[in-house]
């Protein structure tokens, strides 16, 4: 990407809302973002703060309460829906209602606004769909009914008509909800290679957070102030805001693994010391069970009468030694580590 890019979009003191019996409620207000060519913006905040009012008023599809919407210097609002269609695709969650198409059928309906009335395609929108089923990988699926796929098929297949679709923009609303772990890491990191490679920018509501972090060029998160904080997922991982957007008195916020977690209420606690991945994963196990761990250094804490675990590395795998109440015992597994000390008192 360029050191310098384009805005695509930017809107301009935005209010959004909406119409509630004869009352008008405000969601999101002095909304002044920026989405820029070529990068991946996940959309984020708790349930209710106003992520779908805001993508269809960015989109378009329902009028401002305030302020404006620009689209490459455009107000979106006064573009015709053909002209829309030309700056901003849009995928949803909802399946395809028509799912006796075929897979290429589904991706050629992209191409609708360039064509006539008789959906007849030329050459260029012919390379458009070809482009667009190369980047998502769908060559295998061109020929199966929508009605055959998995969720994640289905999902890149729907992706690859809104690439058809040749927008600067592609507004996509959980693209990774009812998916499982390969497929949502694999729709994420297409979206990422996607805006990175076409110079398109994408904009991704989401909750999945750890997904979010680890592929988003910036996030913009929507919390409990009423506008938008917007920023790169480290600096607003490392400034709090992300901790305060979805701050919970019953949930904290882990800034060392970017993870929320529940509180520890034990007043049990073990000792861990040692290197490496099995050092972290006996952590996580042993807080998981309600131990509060305490990561220690080994030469200082052998006169202590806290339990404490010392992990090392084994042959094909780990090993976990254990000394409690001066006795001392060696495992083969975090199992049986744990077994015994939620048995012995």
């Amino acid at each position: 990407m360029n050191a310098k890019q384009p805005y695509l979009l930017t809107t301009q003191n935005l209010e959004v809302g909406y119409k509630k019996s004869r009352s008008i409620i405000s969601v999101l207000s002095q909304v002044n973002v920026v989405l820029k060519q070529g990068e991946l913006v996940c959309f984020m905040g708790p349930n209710g703060v106003g992520k779908s009012t805001l993508l269809r008023t960015i989109s378009g599809v329902q009028a401002p309460l305030h302020g404006e919407v620009l689209i490459n210097n455009h107000p979106v609002q006064k573009l015709s829906l053909n002209e829309r269609a030309k700056f901003i695709s849009i995928v949803l969650t909802e399946r395809a209602t028509n799912s006796n198409l075929s897979v290429y059928e589904l991706i050629a309906l992209g191409r609708y606004p360039y064509t006539n009335w008789s959906g007849n395609l030329d050459a260029q929108d012919k390379s458009k769909i070809d482009l667009a089923i190369s980047l998502t990988k769908t060559e295998s699926l061109l020929h199966q009914k929508l009605h055959t796929l998995s969720d994640g098929q289905l999902q890149k297949a729907m992706i690859a008509r809104a690439l058809a679709q040749d927008s600067d923009i592609m507004i996509l609303d959980e693209p990774t909800a009812h998916l499982d772990l390969n497929n949502r890491l694999e729709v994420m990191h297409l979206l990422l290679n996607m805006a990175h490679t076409t110079g398109k920018s994408i904009l991704v509501a989401t909750h999945e957070l750890d997904l979010a972090v680890q592929t988003a060029d910036r996030l913009w998160l929507a919390g409990r102030k009423k506008s938008i904080i917007a920023g790169t997922p480290e600096d607003l991982v490392l400034n709090s805001e992300v901790e305060e957007t979805f701050a919970d008195e019953h949930i904290s916020f882990d800034l060392n693994t970017g993870r929320f977690r529940m509180p520890n209420y034990s007043e049990k606690s073990v000792i861990v010391t040692g290197n490496g991945p099995g050092k972290r994963w006996t952590k996580h196990a042993l807080e998981r069970v309600g131990f509060k761990v305490l990561v220690g250094v080994e030469e200082n804490v052998t006169n202590t009468k806290t339990p404490h675990v010392h992990v090392d590395p084994d042959a094909g795998g780990y090993c976990w030694k254990l000394t409690q109440n001066e006795a001392e015992g060696v495992y083969k597994t975090i199992e049986q580590l744990l077994d015994t000390l939620l048995t012995k008192k």
